[in-house]
């Protein structure tokens, strides 16, 4: 049997969180979410592991340096809560949630929310992915 099928959820939900703290999307991906794994988040649905590796990205983009403070983690059976916030000394997110289901040792579902503001609190990247002049989607 596959190890990954034998992990408890909330073993993958703590996996996920210390490979995410370390910058290892890559590993993370491979190991705690399936092939064929959805995102939602304002920006739109991501599939599978490419999705992922975009959205990652997108995250190392804008926030490149700072850890992740996790200010509140639940899980429920096969369903994790994360409510974080992150500094990168000129950017900062304080109202991140992500929300995950977890089935057969791995992610099959995650949402994802976050603003990217400046230290004074000027928003730099709304949850939507969209920034201060951008088109409305």
């Amino acid at each position: 049997m596959d190890e990954s099928t034998t992990r408890s959820p909330r073993e993958v939900f703590e996996d996920h969180l210390r490979l995410a703290q370390q910058r290892d999307f890559e590993q993370d991906i491979a190991r705690n979410f399936a092939p064929d794994c959805v995102a939602l988040t304002g920006r739109g649905v991501f599939h599978g592991h490419e999705g992922l590796r975009r959205l990652a990205r997108m995250l190392a983009e804008e926030l490149p340096t700072g850890r992740w403070t996790y200010r509140v983690q639940l899980v429920e059976g096969n369903i994790a809560y994360l409510e974080w916030s992150a500094d990168s000394g000129d950017a900062v997110v304080d109202d991140g949630a992500d929300s995950f289901f977890i089935a057969d040792g791995r992610v099959v579902a995650q949402t994802i929310h976050y603003t990217v503001r400046s230290p004074a609190g000027e928003v730099l990247i709304g949850p939507d992915g969209t920034r201060p002049g951008d088109e409305p989607r």
